[in-house]
């Protein structure tokens, strides 16, 4: 992530904002844990009140598209057009479309991250993640638009349609929260409100909400394989979930978990899955948000984390997402501002340890003429993405589902190719 934090807004049907900064190095982002609860992401960066003010007014146009149980068709026109507005007024730029046959060059590595330019980025998407039925394909001017908007571009470039955070997982240890509020006191100088804040926040665990993701995924992947229409697909679906005792079976029909194919543009497209199920693949990505979002909740909770908001269910570990406006963490003294959320996308990768994983990711949308700068791409470990900020007491690790002929979720990823 970059010296200054920044944004991300959707154009044609939604807005959500996007942070970063200097990702640590391994050994720093264990560090990090401990001075996030002091510091925050503007202090540690150098962003200003006016920088974190300027990017969540632009994600406030656009709240009640990005809202979980939204249609994720197209949007209204007079929205659509207020969204561009802002977009230009914050001197968003779509980059210029990159040669089909331009080699990307090697990303600058520090740590567990390396660090490259949009264009760069374009070229290496361009040869690694964009093909088609075996075939690369330029990114098209639409996607590249889609790419300026940062982290979330980078994530709505490779799912295609933007991200609806409809199945969304997590851990939570309630036995260490009980414990922990039973057994300890608040530090020095601290409120109640900042402690159960606090415990709540180190009660989650990111590393086993996101293999929770993948071994869903692995299931649903597999009720895919064989089945050529939805009916088979739910019925292999709920086989392999009896079979192994899984809770996730209990959920109703109805629910985000069983009807989350069939809400999925690309699965009913004709250049997509086609209503073919054995045609699409379950993939990953994640989002870093505040919990204190509810504007009825008590000052105290938007500004220290509401213990009992966004906490997954503790027998399927599903996250119910329909409160999450995007709205950032509200500040607890004179001075503090803090960004509203960050994306990194997954795909469908293989390694084992989750450690060794890849996540893209962005530092702000794109705008080399503006005082945010042009947008650089990440490639991080996962230490590194889920270290998190003081922006943020929640990980969430979201499925979703894309053509299997799109190779935007490469099994193998090399972090900084080549």
């Amino acid at each position: 992530m970059h010296e200054r934090s920044r944004i991300l807004a959707f154009t044609t049907v939604g807005v959500l904002m996007c942070t970063a900064g200097l990702m640590p190095s391994v050994s720093q982002a264990a560090d990090r844990v401990e001075r996030e609860n002091g510091e925050s992401y503007a202090e540690e960066h150098g962003l200003t009140a006016d920088d974190i003010r300027h990017i969540n007014a632009l994600n406030e146009a656009a709240l009640h598209l990005s809202r979980v149980g939204k249609p994720s068709g197209p949007s209204l026109p007079s929205a659509i057009e207020s969204l561009r507005a802002s977009a230009a007024a914050s001197g968003r730029v779509t980059p210029p479309a990159e040669p089909l046959d331009s080699m990307p060059e090697a990303y600058r590595a520090y740590g567990g991250r390396a660090t490259t330019g949009i264009s760069n980025f374009i070229r290496k998407w361009q040869q690694v993640y964009s093909q088609r039925d075996g075939q690369a394909r330029q990114m098209t001017e639409a996607q590249r638009e889609q790419l300026s908007y940062g982290c979330v571009g980078v994530t709505w470039v490779n799912s295609g349609p933007y991200p609806t955070n409809r199945l969304a997982f997590a851990s939570f240890d309630e036995d260490k929260y009980k414990n922990a509020l039973e057994n300890t006191a608040p530090s020095a100088g601290e409120t109640r409100a900042e402690f159960e804040g606090r415990i709540a926040k180190e009660s989650f665990d990111e590393g086993k909400g996101f293999k929770r993701a993948r071994d869903v995924a692995s299931v649903m992947n597999k009720a895919l394989e064989s089945a050529h229409d939805e009916g088979t697909y739910l019925n292999n679906l709920k086989a392999e979930l009896t079979k192994s005792n899984d809770a996730l079976r209990n959920e109703d029909a109805r629910s985000n978990f069983y009807a989350a194919l069939r809400n999925t543009p690309s699965f009913k497209s004709g250049d997509g899955g086609n209503y073919d199920p054995s045609k699409m693949k379950a993939v990953i990505y994640s989002k870093h948000f505040w919990s204190g979002q509810n504007p009825q909740s008590s000052s105290d909770k938007r500004k220290y984390g509401d213990p009992a908001a966004f906490r997954p269910s503790t027998s399927t570990g599903l996250v119910d997402m329909t409160e999450d406006r995007n709205t950032s963490r509200s500040p607890g003294n004179p001075g503090e501002s803090y960004v509203n959320f960050d994306y990194g996308w997954f795909g469908d990768q293989k390694e084992s340890d989750h450690n060794e994983t890849v996540w893209t990711h962005a530092n702000h949308y794109h705008s080399p003429n503006g005082g945010m700068g042009p947008m650089k791409v990440y490639e991080s470990k996962f230490r590194n993405w889920s270290a998190g900020y003081a922006d943020f007491d929640r990980g969430t690790y979201i499925i979703t589902f894309i053509p299997k002929s799109w190779n935007t979720a490469p099994a193998k990823v090399t972090q900084g190719w080549p």
